[in-house]
C-alpha cells in the first residue's frame, strides 16, 4: 500500500467521521426523572436544549430536590447522547475502540 492511498482512505475516515458527527449534532435525546416530572433534552453536541419542570414538583416547595431531578435528567440525557455517539463512531470504525476518537 502506498502512501497516497493510505492518505485518501485517511480522508475517507475523517469525511465519514465528519459527517456522523453532523448527523449527531442534529439530533436530541432526553431523559426523564422523578417519575417524569423533570424532562430535559441535549443535543449531539452536548448541549441543553430545552428543561420541562411539571409544575406540580414546584408545589412541594422543596429546591433541593428539584436540583436533584434536574441533574438526573440533565446527565441521563447527556449519556445517551454520548452513548449514541460512541455507538455510530464503533461502527465506522469497525468495533475499534480508538482512544480520543470519541
Amino acid at each position: 500500500m502506498d502512501i497516497q492511498q493510505l492518505l485518501k482512505q485517511a480522508q475517507g475516515f475523517q469525511e465519514k467521521m465528519q459527517a456522523i458527527q453532523e448527523q449527531l449534532a442534529g439530533r436530541n435525546f432526553s431523559a426523564r426523572a422523578g417519575g417524569g416530572m423533570v424532562t430535559a433534552t441535549v443535543n449531539g453536541r452536548g448541549e441543553l436544549v430545552d428543561l420541562v419542570v411539571e409544575p406540580e414538583i414546584l408545589a412541594g416547595n422543596d429546591p433541593q430536590m428539584l436540583r436533584d431531578l434536574v441533574l438526573a435528567a440533565v446527565n441521563a440525557a447527556l449519556r445517551e447522547a454520548r452513548d449514541e455517539s460512541r455507538a455510530e463512531m464503533s461502527k465506522l470504525t469497525g468495533g475499534l475502540n480508538l482512544p480520543g476518537l470519541f
